[in-house]
Parts: C-alpha cells; structure tokens; sequence
C-alpha cells in the first residue's frame, strides 16, 4: 500500500501508549504511506523525551511548546525560551497550544497568557504554532484576530472540531486547517462538510495518536498508519482520488512546515 506520501501532521509518539514499539510503528506506517511524522509537545519539560524520538528517527520531527491543559503546570515559560528551544533542526513548529475550555484543567486567564507567548514564539521564529481549540471556539476567533492585527504568524487549527465559523476566519487570516479521524466518524456530517469547503491549499491531515481511531479500529489505540484512512475519507468527501489528496496534503504541510526537509526532491508551491 505504500505508493503514496502521507504527512501525519500530529501525533504523541512519546506517550506511554508507544513505548518500545517505535521501530515497529514506523514499519506500519511505511506500509500504509505514511512517510513522515510530527511528534507534538505538550509540556515544555518533556522536550528531550521527544528530541531523543527524532534522533533516533529520520522522519520523526517534532514541536515545543505548552499544552493548554498542562498550562497550569508550565505557566511561565518565556517567549525566549521557545525561541531558543525551537532552534533545534528536528524542531520545526510551536505548541501545541491554545484553549481547551472542556476540560477544568487550567484557568481561561493561565491558558490566554500561555497562548500568546506561543503566539509570540510563532510570529518570531516563523514556524507554526500548532492551534488547540476545544470548546472554546468564540475565545479562539477573538484571540487569532487580535494578535493577528498585531502581526501576522503562520498557525494550524489542528484536530479540526469546531464550527464553521472558526474554520473560515481561520483561513482568512492565513492558517490551515487539520483533520483527524475525527473526519471519519459516522455522526461528523459538518465536519466532512467544512472539509469539503475549505481551499484545497490550507487542508492537512494527523492522527492525534493515540487517540481518536478511525474505524475499523476506532476505541482502540490510533497511530500514525492510520492518517491513510482520514486520507482515504477526505479524498472522498471532496470528490478527488487518494492520490492528489495524498500529494495536496503533503505539499500542504511543506509549505506550512517549511523547516521540514521534504524526501521527495519535490519543489514546494
């Protein structure tokens, strides 16, 4: 089944639910396509944990930055200190972060303060800051606007849930969008609808492993192979082969991820 290109834009391959299987993980993923992997931070003092990943690696790269959930726990980590993680070569976004008002883990104020250093760090550094939003979608728009008018800085709204809305202001102020297997559960119409809608230039796809599983295996632990499926699904819903939505979202995330060397000797657009 390897005979496309497929980018996972976001996973946690340092979590527990992978340890000492990354070798074999790898080979799965080879195998559906999925050739290359960004392995998202969530606190700023684990960041070794996933550098240790990419070096060992090739096509594991990586992002620093503060969870909003873990906000509480990370609440003052400098603007300068991302600048200065991120210098890394495997480093090649910022976040994730963001807003995440579903679960009572860290106060809106605490996690207003940790996005927008993210923001910062982003607008600084040039690399993306990969966007969290949970239930939180009218904080989010006013956020991404303000700062925005502030100066621009390039973002992904990633595991994309949220409303129409948020999607379309989003892209207006230049950010892409991201879809999981989220995309493929039966009761997400409006999801499937907002990916169909979208411009093909600011569409990319993840797994969010080791969670949200597409079907067959969804309830059980997702990984990276499994972006060929969000794949598959979003070829279909926007009535394209597999192949160009394959190429579409990989050459999606070079252009956005533009400190990711691309494998394919192909030129960016």
């Amino acid at each position: 089944m390897s005979d496309v290109f497929i980018v996972d834009s976001h996973c946690h391959l340092d979590f527990p639910d992978f340890a000492g299987e990354h070798a074999a993980l790898l080979d799965r993923a080879d195998a559906a396509g999925v050739k290359l992997m960004v392995t998202i931070s969530t606190r700023v003092s684990r960041l070794e944990g996933l550098l240790a990943l990419t070096r060992a690696h090739e096509r594991i790269y990586a992002t620093v930055g503060t969870h909003p959930n873990s906000a509480a726990e990370e609440p003052d980590v400098p603007v300068e200190t991302l600048v200065r993680l991120s210098a890394d070569p495997k480093i090649v976004g910022i976040g994730e972060a963001g807003l995440d008002f579903h679960y009572d883990s860290a106060p809106p104020d605490v996690q207003e303060a940790v996005f927008r250093r993210h923001i910062a760090a982003a607008r600084q550094t040039g690399l993306p800051l990969v966007v969290h939003a949970r239930d939180a979608d009218a904080e989010m728009e006013r956020i991404l606007t303000e700062e925005s008018a502030t100066g621009a800085f390039p973002f992904l709204l990633h595991c994309f849930s949220s409303g129409r809305r948020l999607a379309d202001v989003g892209v207006e102020l230049g950010g892409y969008v991201s879809f999981s297997g989220i995309l493929t559960f039966n009761r997400s119409e409006e999801i499937r609808a907002i990916a169909a809608a979208l411009p093909a230039e600011r569409i990319l796809v993840e797994t969010d492993a080791p969670y949200l599983a597409p079907p067959p295996w969804r309830g059980k632990r997702n990984e990276p192979a499994y972006t060929r499926k969000t794949v598959e699904v979003l070829a279909q819903t926007r009535g394209v082969s597999l192949d160009e939505i394959a190429t579409l979202t990989s050459d999606n995330f070079f252009r956005l991820f533009s400190k990711t060397p691309d494998p394919r000797g192909a030129a960016r657009t």
